[in-house]
């Protein structure tokens, strides 16, 4: 297991995922086809070219869901109980097919579930389009994730 039990979490702490990802026009596609999303901004070029964008979006849960899952590795797997919620969710810049994502998650808060057994930890997760490089990013989407996590002394 690579992620962190409850103790290991710290208020404060920000956690750079290293795993990226270039979304390319077949993720889009394929993320569209299994949620059932038709939206004609995200699927057809010649709708997407006559509005502001002047092309094809990137479907904004596609950017969230990636920014979870390359979080998951530094921060949950195996340590998690569940996911309890995403809130506050913001996509502040378009994603494009092409577009590398990469993610950050600081920790805002953290607290024992009542019964002591388990620990409560909220994240506020950052997905950055890479323009070229770390110095030149641009944030595509932001969240907050609060977890069930496991205790360290209960294992």
């Amino acid at each position: 297991m690579s992620g962190l039990y409850y103790e290991e979490f710290e208020v404060g702490q920000t956690i750079e995922h290293e795993k990226r990802r270039t979304i390319s026009e077949s993720d889009n596609q394929q993320f569209c086809d299994m949620t059932m999303n038709q939206q004609p901004l995200h699927l057809d070029a010649a709708f997407a070219e006559d509005t502001q964008f002047g092309e094809r979006l990137v479907n904004g849960l596609l950017t969230m869901s990636l920014a979870v899952g390359v979080s998951i590795p530094d921060t949950t797997d195996g340590t998690i109980v569940a996911n309890l919620s995403y809130d506050d969710v913001e996509h502040p810049n378009p994603v494009f097919h092409g577009d590398t994502i990469r993610a950050q998650s600081t920790v805002t808060d953290k607290r024992e579930t009542s019964d002591g057994e388990r620990g409560i930890v909220t994240m506020r997760v950052e997905a950055f389009k890479v323009n070229g490089g770390d110095e030149d990013e641009t944030l595509v989407c932001e969240f907050e994730r609060t977890v069930l996590s496991l205790k360290q002394e209960n294992q």
